[in-house]
């Protein structure tokens, strides 16, 4: 009976497609036990967005995650995502820097090592390969699939060739988007196995609704390896789930491993599991074909609605769909995979927030076009390049030849809030995010992002809750009780702050009073008035009062929906008054400079 090796994907993908990466280690660490025993090749436990959810939202050390996940799965192969040269973060990292986040993640407990590149450039998992078979671990060469005029199935058996020249111990097929198609699957798995011996690994999304059906195309054709996910985390923008291809394997005479009555244990889990993360369930987690125009992947299109309806935007959604592919095509066709996904998807936001095509761009957008990224699969848009980077230089190396080595300078950077090597590299991967929490680590002030009890919302519009707030060394106790009506621009609330009853007063989004003396960020209403579009975090004012300054020249940077973007002065004149700093929160609308 042939056996067919599964990978659960729960403790990464699954949850990061439908709940926005949220699930706490604390929710993990019960269920180990099971999922220890259940008989799968490797589960997916790492990698992807799950580093950063960690830093930014839940407040975890995600290299202590790690660790107790392998202790607490002695007798499973442990498997990460890699983004090869990008690792866990937005940019290329130097060869230097790559090492040493493989080399710690294996010492860690990291087995498997799927290391894929955005583009398919494989000159950007060179580096990831190597320092995988050094530390004697499973390298796995990824093929990032999707459907372009340049994306052919003579194309991917080429990557494929080069990736097992490179010395990978294994190919998977990563169909993030759900794209393939049944027949699609068929003719690629075969093209693969008929050319090459190693073992051959299926991960899809359920988007589209055809994963199912390519999986067991996949299998009939000869794929060794397929993802899953536990039932209660499955379908939609996540993956099939593991108890349905279980069974119909077995019914085909193939041999799994896996006991259907203790997948159904695990399942009843992570379905009580799952309630608690109610609030970032999104409608937009069903299958939805139009996937297959948009090509927004699982985990991006729970994250990008979360973060649309953070910005009162999701009312913008569809436009946000429609324009993704434009993008795309402009950017020659990068398949839609972290950060790709990322940089295609912020950028259409803007377009679509701000009303005209490429007005504000990100740094990453630019950064890209010049090729720091990689080589675009397709010729890009060259008015749009222009626009993005002028008469600039584009790279066409392998970027991080161009890097020198960053770790001393990482480690001299961030001082003595490192307590080893390992936070070194989380600040490596999110340099302003990792910073703040290595520094209420330090304080003791780590609260993760409360998480709101599921109860029916009473006839106020309020979902009772209750969390605590750490401010200058004081804890408080706050519950929220309920809440007067919504005027057109404020909205009372009531809460208690340890026992006592407060009322707070909110002004909504964008609208500000400028109170009386001008000294507080109030309402844009002239040119002279710099705004931004999207609300974000200030990471860098560059400029101060009494500068003069071009029409078009940059004022301030801004990270939004992790992405940075330069916001640009309308008109010349001179910085009569600045009202933000390095790290503030701000909305759009708001005076952040002023110009006369």
């Amino acid at each position: 009976m042939a056996k067919v090796h599964i990978t659960d994907v729960v403790l990464r993908d699954g949850h990061q497609s439908l709940i926005a990466t949220r699930m706490r280690t604390e929710d993990m660490l019960p269920i180990c036990g099971k999922l220890d025993k259940a008989g799968y090749w490797s589960l997916e436990v790492w990698g992807g967005a799950t580093f950063d959810a960690c830093v930014r939202f839940l407040r975890e050390d995600p290299w202590e995650r790690l660790a107790r996940l392998r202790e607490a799965l002695p007798n499973t192969r442990l498997q990460m995502l890699l983004r090869g040269q990008n690792l866990l973060g937005y940019r290329h990292y130097s060869d230097d820097v790559v090492r040493a986040f493989v080399n710690r993640a294996a010492a860690n407990g990291m087995d498997v090592f799927r290391i894929f590149d955005a583009l398919n450039d494989v000159r950007n998992l060179r580096t990831a390969i190597e320092a995988t078979k050094a530390a004697g671990k499973h390298a796995q060469g990824t093929i990032c699939y999707t459907t372009s005029p340049v994306h052919t199935l003579d194309a991917y058996v080429k990557l494929a060739d080069e990736l097992i020249a490179m010395g990978v111990d294994s190919i998977a097929i990563k169909d993030m988007a759900g794209l393939l198609t049944p027949k699609a699957t068929g003719d690629l798995v075969k093209a693969l196995k008929d050319r090459f011996s190693v073992p051959l690994f299926l991960h899809s999304h359920s988007t589209s609704g055809m994963a199912p059906m390519c999986q067991l195309k996949a299998v009939e054709e000869g794929c060794d390896h397929v993802d899953t996910v536990i039932s209660s985390f499955s379908g939609g923008t996540s993956h099939p789930p593991t108890e349905s291809l279980v069974a119909s394997l077995h019914a085909a005479g193939y041999e799994t491993g896996l006991d259907l009555k203790l997948l159904q244990e695990i399942s009843h889990y992570f379905r009580e599991v799952r309630k608690k993360y109610h609030q970032f369930e999104s409608e937009y987690n069903d299958v939805d074909s139009q996937v297959l125009i948009s090509q927004v992947p699982g985990g991006m299109m729970s994250n990008l609605a979360n973060q649309l309806k953070e910005q009162g935007a999701l009312d913008r959604i569809q436009d946000v769909f429609n324009e993704i592919p434009r993008v795309r095509a402009d950017l020659g066709f990068p398949p839609l995979v972290t950060p790709t996904s990322q940089i295609v998807g912020t950028q259409a936001v803007l377009n679509v927030l701000t009303g005209k095509r490429y007005e504000s761009i990100t740094n990453e957008v630019k950064r890209y076009l010049q090729g720091w990224y990689g080589q675009a699969p397709a010729p890009v848009n060259e008015k749009v390049r222009t626009q993005a980077i002028g008469s600039e230089e584009v790279i066409d190396c392998r970027p991080a030849d161009l890097l020198g080595d960053e770790l001393d300078k990482l480690r001299e950077q961030i001082g003595s809030l490192a307590l080893n090597e390992e936070d070194v590299l989380t600040y490596a991967m999110f340099p302003e995010v990792a910073k703040t929490y290595l520094q209420e680590r330090a304080d003791g002030t780590l609260q993760p992002e409360p998480l709101l009890p599921k109860n029916d919302t009473r006839a106020d519009g309020v979902v009772p809750t209750a969390f605590k707030v750490t401010l200058h060394g004081e804890t408080y106790d706050i519950q929220v009780t309920g809440a007067g009506p919504k005027g057109e621009h404020d909205r009372n609330f009531y809460l208690t702050i340890d026992g006592m009853p407060e009322e707070v007063f909110l002004e909504t989004q964008g609208e500000y009073s400028t109170g009386g003396s001008g000294g507080g960020r109030g309402k844009a209403t002239s040119q002279g008035h710099v705004t931004t579009s999207m609300p974000g975090n200030i990471v860098d004012v560059l400029v101060k009062e009494g500068d003069s300054i071009e029409a078009g020249a940059a004022v301030l940077v801004i990270e939004a929906m992790k992405m940075e973007t330069e916001v640009k002065a309308a008109v010349s004149g001179t910085v009569k008054a600045v009202y933000i700093k390095k790290g503030d929160r701000v909305t759009p609308g708001e005076i952040l400079v002023e110009i006369a």
